[in-house]
């Protein structure tokens, strides 16, 4: 399984001196034990480390230095215990590089109106610190991420948990690196890009390979590897001959298992986290990649077909953000448009991310009329059901263009005996009529991915991380 390093967030607690040092050990002792409860609920994919109470100037611009300098610090989560005077936030906001929350809670969930006096409002006082302290984020344009609610509330862990993942993934995104085996399909216009920007705004690196480069390192695996794995597949899928005789079926499905191995090797000796295929640049290989891109998907690679790497980038960035759960590449190819059942048919030629079965996914040989090759071996399945948002970017010739759309997926009810490929099923949102024509006229693309473990609010949220323009659909 392709993995991420080992992660955590900075628990920042904002106070002053103005009331004395036994308020000062009282805001350390809550801050404490909100971390501790945050920590052993469960609820959070990735640890919170406490830090020094943020009471100065210069102790606030040394935990954001250090937080920057620190790869293992995802992101830094501020609490407004007793007011802080936001100006003394100032500098050390304005270093920081990593996503920002401002979790907006109070220790107690309650008023204690039997006992209430000064000295508790004096020591409670974060309704006042959060407007000090969110006035001064949104001067500074941080785009932080606002969650609102008592810390033991089920809903606002969930919320923190949400954007730990999109921080993670933010992070991460520098380190996509995307490797293009041949170039894109000629004549499509949704898979070009300006390479060079995305570096600069998304941190993905795309490098181009002739595919003689692949094939070199696919033909040098050895049959006792294919061998090994092709047992690894009779473990974990049904073999469907069809009507080709076992020998020849065998055959065809060990091309994709070389393929697989030469594949992942490639990447690996690369340090590479995504990549393209594309099926009129195949010189050298016996079938296009199918089994062995849907493999690769399954372990958390990104990828998208006909060179599209931007979408192979994205599906990597999601995958990471859902922790490779029910999250993939895919294809709008056909429309459902009985009254009352409109839908659309998602698929691809082969390449459908088996983290989207429902059932046993089946090894499948069939003939594929591009590429003009060997009849390819796929894993056939049909899709699961959930709400989820599927996203595509464009490049718009001045900037990128990301689209975003909810939809509603669900599980096919009707056998497709003659279809040889992995399906999918959903309506948009906020239904078909309106979600595909306003996706059509904002310029979305044929290439998406997909999550049915995501929520739009996460991909706004890391959209505004890195200043990308959005529309959302929903």
């Amino acid at each position: 399984m392709l993995t991420i390093g080992k992660k955590e967030f900075w628990f920042i607690v904002g106070s002053q001196h103005l009331y004395g040092e036994q308020t000062l050990l009282t805001v350390k002792q809550d801050a404490q034990a909100i971390v501790s409860e945050l920590n052993n609920s469960k609820r959070l994919p990735y640890p919170i480390v406490l830090q020094e109470l943020a009471v100065t100037t210069d102790g606030i611009t040394e935990l954001m230095k250090e937080a920057n300098y620190r790869d293992e610090v995802a992101g830094v989560m501020t609490w407004m215990h007793t007011f802080s005077p936001a100006k003394m936030w100032i500098r050390g906001t304005k270093l920081l590089q990593k996503p920002l929350l401002h979790l907006a809670t109070q220790f107690n969930k309650s008023i204690p109106w039997d006992i209430i006096d000064m000295d508790f409002m004096n020591l409670n006082q974060a309704a006042h610190g959060d407007r000090e302290y969110g006035f001064i984020n949104a001067r500074l344009n941080k785009q932080n991420k606002v969650v609102v609610g008592h810390w033991e509330d089920i809903t606002v862990q969930s919320q923190i948990g949400n954007w730990m993942d999109v921080a993670v993934a933010h992070g991460e995104s520098a380190n996509i690196k995307v490797a293009r085996f041949g170039d894109n399909m000629r004549h499509v216009a949704v898979t070009e890009g300006d390479k060079v920007e995305a570096q600069i705004q998304f941190g993905w690196v795309v490098d181009y390979f002739g595919i003689g480069d692949l094939v070199k390192v696919v033909d040098a695996v050895t049959d006792e590897e294919v061998d090994q794995l092709f047992d690894v597949y009779r473990e974990h899928y049904d073999f469907d001959y069809g009507e080709y005789e076992q020998a020849t079926w065998e055959a065809h499905v060990k091309v994709q298992a070389r393929q697989e191995i030469g594949i992942r090797r490639f990447l690996e000796l690369g340090g590479y986290t995504a990549f393209t295929t594309n099926f009129e640049d195949l010189y050298g290989m016996k079938q296009l990649p199918g089994l062995a891109v849907q493999r690769l998907m399954a372990e958390g690679y990104g990828f998208a077909g006909e060179g599209d790497w931007k979408t192979a980038a994205i599906d990597r960035l999601l995958k990471i953000m859902a922790h490779n759960q029910n999250t993939g590449f895919m294809e709008d190819y056909t429309y459902e448009l009985a009254a009352g059942k409109e839908a659309i048919l998602q698929s691809h030629m082969l390449e459908v991310d088996p983290s989207l079965a429902v059932n046993r996914p089946r090894i499948v040989v069939s003939p594929l009329s591009m590429g003009n090759l060997e009849d390819p071996a796929r894993l056939v399945f049909d899709g699961k059901a959930g709400d989820g948002v599927v996203v595509s970017m464009a490049d718009f010739g001045t900037h990128f263009k990301l689209l975003i759309n909810e939809i509603s997926a669900f599980e096919p009810t009707q056998a497709a005996p003659h279809l040889p490929v992995a399906r999918v099923m959903w309506e948009p949102k906020p239904n078909f009529h309106d979600g595909v024509r306003s996706w059509i006229e904002t310029g979305g693309g044929h290439h998406t991915v997909v999550s049915l473990n995501l929520t739009s609010d996460q991909i706004i949220t890391w959209a505004k991380l890195v200043a990308l323009e959005f529309v959302l659909i929903r």
